[in-house]
């Protein structure tokens, strides 16, 4: 001890031993301190970067038992120019495939439940601005209006190994959504059609443009065979270029940070060759969903309003063939709301809040536009209105009587003039014989297997067997009367066209 305290020593023995102690203390006093300054500049950096995966022990304790059963890459490389505590960017190109693997990340005995099972996962490109998110509805309305019959997000579907079922609903331009198995491999490729700057407040050229995030929702199926159940999310920020432009611009940032001095390099993060989609976790409000990432502020957007059933068509394919009770004027502000979100004015709620169906009634076609917008402005004023879509083909129709048949003969010349006839109208869209014996099973109020075939009489009363194409050239609002004749060899019946 008294070395240890200062003692100059006097023997030589004692002299190695002070000089081992103080050895010893140097040391572990230089490795506390260097441990100290490492560990203040490297792992709370590391811990706050998107890519990599925190520490159980650093989690909160609500999350420690937090499952994450899956992880999405983007094959696409990340910007060098992004500072080490903010969230990673990655330049796309415009119509470019891009490669999202899909990684079963279960550890043995989680989620048992999905072993074997198909999952379906949901892709979606929306607004990173929370000032775009609030009219996320209007600014894609509107991308639809400047260019009709594309989509803002579709799947690369000859590249994709493992996905099942693929679809894109043509509502939803920014959605797509597909079945896969977590214990296969499975990738996806996806095509991003809109750019950055068709976002952007002024387009006066040399604009930034606005950031996307490209995020997946994974459900499983429930015993109704509903993917409704919420398994996993996750999301990554993005920008989108003309083609060629994301290159130019990784070219860019990586000539940038080479001219930093290596003390200012130390601030960003290094450029990845993959970009993996960080776990946000949901909050479903009302048709708004709340995104709560592990690595950045809430992200809110809309939620798309489907049911993911099993082997059944996507909602909104036969949208326009749905109807909804026209806005009276007596209804009251409550009825309008209402009205709104079975319309699909939903955005529109809180603008309108206080109008009655009368006073929506009043606004002209140039009022609604300047308030809504062009495009939802238009659907508006024609839901208003009740204006129908008109259909591609209205023929008229009417069944014979029995009692006409018997007088037919007695009129010289074929002159039925003094027979009365009610007709029906038929409304077509699709021009297929599978429609038009559908809508004649409505008109007798029968089921479509009980019509075997449908004819035409031609020339010299022959029977001509009614096709597709058949009806495709048949004369807008051409009437008919119907005849029907039993088949011999079952319950069903022949309609003839006269």
């Amino acid at each position: 001890m008294s070395v240890l305290r200062g003692t100059v020593p006097t023997h030589r023995w004692e002299t190695l031993v002070f000089s081992v102690a103080c050895s010893l203390l140097n040391d572990v006093c230089s490795q506390k301190k260097n441990h100290n300054s490492i560990s203040s500049l490297f792992p709370s950096d590391v811990l706050a970067l998107p890519i990599f995966k925190q520490e159980e022990s650093n989690l909160p304790a609500d999350n420690e038992n937090k499952i994450l059963p899956f992880q999405y890459v983007l094959c696409a490389a990340t910007s060098p120019a992004i500072k080490l505590h903010d969230e990673t960017l990655t330049y796309l190109n415009q119509g470019q495939s891009y490669e999202i693997r899909m990684l079963d990340n279960r550890k043995i005995g989680e989620l048992p439940e999905i072993t074997g099972k198909m999952v379906k996962s949901i892709i979606r490109v929306v607004f990173h601005d929370r000032r775009l998110q609030y009219t996320e509805h209007q600014q894609l309305e509107g991308w639809r209006w400047n260019r009709p019959g594309d989509r803002i997000l579709a799947l690369d579907i000859p590249m994709s190994v493992g996905i099942i079922d693929p679809r894109a609903n043509p509502t939803q331009l920014n959605t797509v959504e597909f079945l896969w198995d977590p214990s296969k491999r499975t990738s996806v490729f996806i095509q991003v059609h809109c750019i950055s700057t068709e976002f952007t407040m002024r387009k006066h050229g040399g604009e930034k443009g606005v950031p996307f995030r490209i995020q997946i929702d994974t459900f499983k199926e429930n015993e109704s065979g509903e993917y409704t159940e919420h398994l996993h999310s996750a999301s990554c920020q993005v920008k989108v270029f003309k083609p060629k432009g994301a290159d130019r611009k990784q070219k860019t940032d990586r000539e940038k940070m080479e001219k930093r001095t290596p003390q200012e390099k130390e601030k960003y993060q290094p450029s990845y060759e993959t970009t993996i989609l960080t776990e946000v976790c949901l909050q479903k409000h009302s048709n708004v969903q709340c995104v709560n990432s592990c690595a950045g502020p809430p992200q809110c957007s809309p939620w798309p309003e489907v049911t993911y059933v099993n082997n059944s068509p996507s909602p909104g394919f036969n949208s326009s063939h749905n109807s909804f009770p026209n806005l009276l004027g007596t209804a009251t502000p409550q009825d309008t709301q209402q009205w709104l979100l079975r319309n699909r004015f939903s955005p529109f709620c809180r603008l309108f809040t206080n109008f009655s169906g009368a006073d929506l009634l009043k606004l002209t076609r140039e009022d609604v536009i300047q308030i809504c917008g062009p495009a939802d402005g238009i659907r508006l004023f024609n839901a208003l209105k009740g204006r129908a879509v008109r259909p591609r083909l209205t023929i008229y129709v009417c069944q014979e009587s029995q009692q006409a048949r018997e007088q037919q003969p007695k009129h010289e010349n074929g002159d039925a003039a003094s027979t009365f006839y009610v007709y029906h109208a038929i409304y077509l869209e699709e021009l297929t014989s599978t429609e038009l014996t559908e809508k004649l099973a409505q008109l007798f109020n029968i089921s479509p297997r009980q019509i075997n075939q449908i004819f035409k009489q031609g020339p010299t009363g022959i029977h001509v067997l009614v096709s597709d194409e058949m009806i495709q050239n048949f004369q807008d609002e051409v009437c008919f009367v119907l005849d029907t004749m039993k088949d011999e060899t079952s319950d069903a019946y022949h309609i003839i066209l006269k």
